[in-house]
Parts: structure tokens; sequence; C-alpha cells
């Protein structure tokens, strides 16, 4: 047996190869020795890799480390872990001081904080949801019609992506406040479900994505354009459209400065500018506010981690091309 395995190693060393020539082939499930990397080159890059994960996570990590501490402990504990309770600090243990600064939380936020987090689901799922439609719609359009202007059309809309989002909120609260929706939670949807980037990604995605063929073998048995786009488009496209929603929704989710222009009623704030509010104040309590900036990461989290399939599908079908 062990003569069996040794000649069927001796065998995997070397081949000969019709050229004539004797080589060495790469192992099962491996890359051609050509171009496997080194184990230097293995190395950096998993070196890199884990700077990187540090990079994303150590932030997340001291939030859920300063969401237990009160302010005079941020200011005499060791940042990077907990701080000791005992008989003479405010909280005894650990969970009756995240009790405490739960407490404060609400106190702060005059009980407002979750109805802030739910106006922040509110804004970012119906934006997101409406903006990927008009992202599909307007990117399958610009791919797959011709039609007079559409390449001053495309330009338009890519230029779009070189506007700062500051330079438009103030003429859009001008408008706003004379069509009388200001401080509405349509001032915040409407302007969000407005995604250049998402129109970007739905043209590249029904470029490599949605054959032709198929389109006009749909219009040849006698279905009309809508019947395609919505039968058969958003089918194919559905991975993309997950990727887009994504985009918006945290675009929405995370914009500070329209909620800050728009609204001025607590109970439609979303989180963010909720959280500012409550910072604004004289000295706050800090861990009280990075428990909220805690609660109001979470759904961003829950979001990626259950749609993970689908937007990494997305972003591959949109790296073919664009």
């Amino acid at each position: 047996m062990i003569k069996n395995h040794n000649s069927k190693l001796s065998h995997m060393v070397t081949e000969h190869s019709p050229q004539g020539f004797d080589y060495i082939p790469s192992r099962e499930g491996m890359p051609p020795r050509a171009i496997a990397p080194s184990m230097i080159s293995r190395g950096i890059t998993t070196f890199m890799l884990l700077l990187v994960l540090l990079y994303f996570i150590f932030p997340v990590y001291w939030v859920i480390i300063s969401a237990t501490k009160t302010n005079a402990e941020l200011a005499n504990t060791f940042g990077l872990w907990f701080a000791a309770h005992g008989e003479n600090t405010e909280s005894k243990n650990l969970i009756e001081a995240i009790g405490v600064n739960y407490d404060k939380l609400m106190s702060w936020t005059r009980g407002n904080f979750w109805r802030w987090v739910a106006n922040s689901l509110i804004y970012s799922t119906t934006a997101a949801a409406i903006g990927t439609l008009i992202s599909v719609m307007a990117g399958y359009s610009l791919a797959k019609f011709t039609f007079p202007g559409k390449n001053l059309s495309t330009g338009i809309i890519m230029a779009g992506l070189l506007m700062p989002a500051a330079l438009l909120t103030v003429p859009m609260y001008i408008v706003f406040l004379h069509l009388g929706i200001s401080n509405t939670m349509a001032s915040i949807i409407v302007p969000c479900c407005v995604s250049p980037f998402g129109v970007f990604l739905g043209r590249v995605y029904a470029q490599t994505s949605v054959p032709t063929e198929l389109i006009e073998a749909a219009r040849i048995d006698g279905a009309s354009e809508a019947r395609i786009f919505f039968t058969i488009v958003l089918r194919i496209l559905a991975p993309a459209m997950v990727t887009i929603f994504l985009f918006i929704f945290v675009a929405c989710w995370n914009n500070f400065l329209l909620p800050l222009m728009m609204i001025s009623t607590d109970t439609l704030k979303p989180v963010t500018l909720g959280l500012y509010g409550m910072m604004s104040y004289f000295n706050p309590e800090k861990g009280a506010v990075m428990m909220g900036a805690l609660f109001g990461v979470i759904p961003l989290i829950i979001l990626f981690l259950g749609l993970q399939k689908y937007w990494q599908s997305g972003l591959a079908a949109g790296s073919v091309k664009g």
C-alpha cells in the first residue's frame, strides 16, 4: 500500500506534455503553479486583510465597550475594556450598568428613541423600495432602448454622481418649503428615492444580465414592454435589485444633512438627527449616546447579513462590465 502511495506521488510530481517536455502539475483545487501566489504574497495579503478587518471591527467594539460606561468611567478607565464595578460605583455589575445607560438614553431622548429608529426604518425602506424600482427602470431603458438624447441623458445622470449632496440640500429645502411639504416624511423620502448611482448600477446590470435576444423573442410573441419589464427583466435583475436596495437604504439611513434641514418636529426625526440633538445638550451622557449609536447600527447589520447571498451575487453580476 505504501509502495502504491509512493508511486502515485511520483506520478504526480512530474508529467510529460504532448509538446515533449516535463512539467509539475498543480494539485487538485489549486491554481496552476505558474500563477500560484508565493508564500510571501499570501502572507502579505493575509496581513492586509486582517488590518482591514480590524479597521472595520474596532469602532464597533469600542462602541460596545463605551455603551456600558458613564462619563466619569469613559474618562478614567481603560478605553478598550469594561469598567470595574463594585459598591462604590454607580452600577454594581455590568448588567446593571447597561440598564442604567438604557434608562438614561430613554430619559435624555424623552422616550422618543425607538420612535426615531422606526422613522429611520420607514424613511430608508420606503425610499429604497421606490428608488430601486426607479433606478432599474431608468438603467434598463438606457441599456436596451435607443432614443433621441440617450447619450445626453446618460451624461446628465452620471454627472449627478459628482454633485455633492450639500450643494443640493438647500435648494431642495426652498422648493419643499414653497410646496408646503417641508417637515414631513415626504421631504426625506422623495429626495432619497433619486439615486444616480443606482441608475448607473441598473444600467450596468441590465447590459450584462438581460439578453437582448430574450427581449426580442418576447416582443415577437406579442408581449408589451411593460409585461417584458415586470415579468422577465425584474426576475433576471432580482439579485442586482437587492444590491441597489442596500445602497439606497444605507445612504438614506446615514443621511444627516437632509433631515437636519427638513425636519423640525421631534417625533419625525430619524435616529441620526435625534442622537445629534442629544449630543448638543450641555454635558450629555456619552455612554447613553454610544448605546443609541449601537442600537442604530443593529438594523443595518441584520439587513446585510440577511441579504448577504443576494447582494454578493448582484455585485458579481455587475462586475463583468461597467
